[in-house]
């Protein structure tokens, strides 16, 4: 599989002397807007992505779950029951996808370190194994979050990188996510796709809603986060902790593992 190198200098990048103006309702999003154009403009996005921003519409739906967030206040088991129905039954949906296309999976391990079982369980922990991927604009939700005060600074960089995917033609301008702006099969926020997207097809172009270049660059993600190869991954574990990078709610981080485990044993 080869990787394909993307430059980050939009992420990187000096901050605007003038940063657009944040609100908390619908009413200045066109005036944000008009002001992040010039932000993004400086930054080096170019006609697509300044296209794409234009035509963003703000998402009420993406402010109604973020403020609806309450966090996974879930025990393991209600959690493993709500989002997994068994350990049993998840476990042996992954093992027919991994049966599936073994060759695909061994050369993840191969290449990355990564279990195949840990990539597994992440995919159809997000998206049911790509079954659903979200039913909202990514360039709508990411801005509207990049917009809205209560986080603006942590989603500013993740607007400028969708920005900078429509550029590259990694993203449709229309391209449906999560709530928040996480998009394909594995929902990476924006920024994370720019900066650790592989192309796991070899076909020369990153498309996170591809499983090849989305379980390549999930694979990607975790071994750059400090993944050791060949170590277990079990509670208490490095590679345990290294699933805090990925979602840091512990229930999700232990139902991956031992869902994973299910499979490998």
């Amino acid at each position: 599989m080869r990787k394909i190198a993307l430059a980050l200098a939009v992420l990187a990048a000096p901050a605007a002397a003038q940063a657009a103006t944040c609100g908390n309702d619908a009413s200045g999003f066109e005036r944000w807007k008009q002001e992040f154009a010039q932000e993004a403009a400086a930054q080096g996005i170019g006609q697509a992505g300044l296209n794409a921003l234009a035509n963003a519409r703000y998402s009420q739906s993406t402010i109604n779950a973020d403020r609806n967030q309450r966090g996974v206040r879930y025990s393991l088991d209600e959690f493993i029951r709500i989002r997994l129905g068994s350990l049993d039954s998840f476990a042996s949906t992954l093992r027919n996808a991994r049966n599936s296309n073994p060759g695909f999976y061994q050369s993840l391990e191969q290449a990355y370190g990564v279990p195949a079982s840990i990539l597994l369980a992440i995919h159809y922990m997000e998206t049911g194994g790509g079954r659903f991927m979200g039913d909202t604009p990514v360039v709508d939700s990411i801005t509207t979050v990049a917009y809205d005060c209560r986080r603006s600074d942590f989603f500013t960089p993740h607007a400028l990188a969708a920005l900078q995917m429509v550029d590259r033609g990694m993203l449709a301008p229309n391209q449906r996510g999560a709530a928040h702006g996480e998009l394909g099969h594995t929902q990476f926020l924006p920024g994370n796709a720019l900066r650790y997207g592989v192309d796991g097809d070899g076909n020369g172009r990153v498309d996170l809603y591809g499983v090849a270049d989305a379980l390549a660059s999930t694979a990607n993600y975790l071994r750059q986060k400090g993944w050791q190869p060949g170590q277990p991954y079990s509670e208490g574990t490095q590679n345990f902790r290294v699933l805090n990078e990925w979602n840091a709610a512990t229930v999700y981080q232990q139902a991956i593992a031992l869902a994973a485990a299910r499979l490998d044993g």
